[in-house]
């Protein structure tokens, strides 16, 4: 089994080969701004690495691919960027377990993330990060 280090090495190499292939931008094309807040990565893997998706994430504009941008950057900066300090959002899940990682790997208004954290279930990881990892 795959280290979480190792799975997230992967999938940084993965998006570095997507982006070394997409065709350059026009000259006459201005840049796209630079994160103000910061730029994460996020993952959200299944028990055995038998599944992994990603996600980028720029705040506080939401700019990247996640499908809830904006919601996902409002509720990091109500956690001042730690993952850990997400508020919750209780509802029942059922008892079954199916484990998944997700994590968190970039910079938060300067300062260094690496979070990582296993969770019975995607319901559990649903309802304690909240639309943060909703993709």
């Amino acid at each position: 089994m795959a280290s979480p280090l190792r799975r997230t090495a992967a999938v940084f190499a993965a998006l570095a080969g997507c982006l070394l292939a997409a065709p350059a931008a026009p000259a006459q094309q201005p840049p796209a701004p630079a994160p103000e807040h910061g730029g994460l990565l996020l993952t959200v893997s299944g028990a055995g690495n038998t599944w992994i998706r990603g996600v980028l994430l720029n705040c506080p504009s939401g700019i990247g691919n996640h499908p809830a941008g904006p919601h996902a950057c409002a509720a990091l900066e109500r956690a001042a960027g730690d993952p850990d300090r997400l508020a919750p959002e209780p509802r029942p899940c059922s008892r079954e377990y199916d484990p998944v990682t997700a994590t968190a790997y970039g910079t938060w208004q300067g300062r260094a993330v690496r979070w990582e954290r296993t969770y019975a279930n995607s319901c559990e990881l649903d309802v304690r990060t909240g639309p943060v990892f909703r993709f």
